[in-house]
């Protein structure tokens, strides 16, 4: 069963608020660790963040998209989100 367009940009914006407040938190946990982990992790969150806002970039550019062109954009979107949230649960791993 397929979702309507307006559930699935509200879905996919709280996705995105939700990946801001995590690397947020991970941003604010690097601060606590050693100078070589420290670094690591901000140019990890740095590139997570270009990502993220290359997500938002997507989904306003779904538009009016309907039909295929539709099923492409949101497949593309689902895939980049995949790449997202695993970047930002690996980060998250290296503080617990």
């Amino acid at each position: 069963m397929s979702i309507s367009k307006g559930t699935y940009r509200q879905k996919a914006e709280a996705k995105i608020d939700e990946g801001q407040a995590k690397l947020k938190e991970a941003r604010a946990r690097a601060k606590g660790a050693s100078a070589d982990t420290r670094l690591a992790a901000e140019k990890h969150i740095d590139n997570l963040e270009k990502k993220l806002k290359a997500a938002k970039r997507k989904l306003s550019d779904m538009g009016d998209a309907a039909g295929d062109a539709w099923e492409d954009l949101t497949k593309d979107f689902d895939d980049t989100w995949d790449d997202i949230s695993g970047g930002i649960k690996r980060v998250l791993d290296r503080f617990k």
